[in-house]
Formats: structure tokens, C-alpha cells, sequence
């Protein structure tokens, strides 16, 4: 199964409370945290909804 790595980079100043909710809850805190997310129905939903504030890389 592959993964995702996402990368926030944009700021969470200013945008939406359940923007700023999902970033959280994939463990994104500040510019420049990453994490490695499954890729499955769940994570591409939450990466659809905040897209604009992440960058998105698959592995394998």
C-alpha cells in the first residue's frame, strides 16, 4: 500500500476553525511539519478539503 507525505506550507493564520481542525488532526502544526499519511479514501478526503495549504508527495 502506498503512503502520502504531506507537508504543510502555508500558515494556518486566519483560514476557517475546520481548516484549521483537519490540519491538526493529521499532526500539521506549524509551516514546514510533515507527516506520512496511508493513502486511502479517509486521508485523500482531508488533503481535497486544505489542498491549497499542503504539498503532497506519494511514496512507496
Amino acid at each position: 500500500m502506498a503512503n502520502l507525505k504531506i507537508e504543510l506550507v502555508k500558515s494556518l493564520n486566519g483560514r476557517l476553525k475546520k481548516h484549521i481542525a483537519t490540519a491538526n488532526s493529521m499532526g500539521l502544526r506549524k509551516i514546514g511539519d510533515s507527516t506520512v499519511q496511508p493513502d486511502n479514501a479517509q486521508t485523500r478526503g482531508k488533503v481535497a478539503q486544505i489542498g491549497y495549504l499542503l504539498q503532497v508527495t506519494e511514496e512507496k
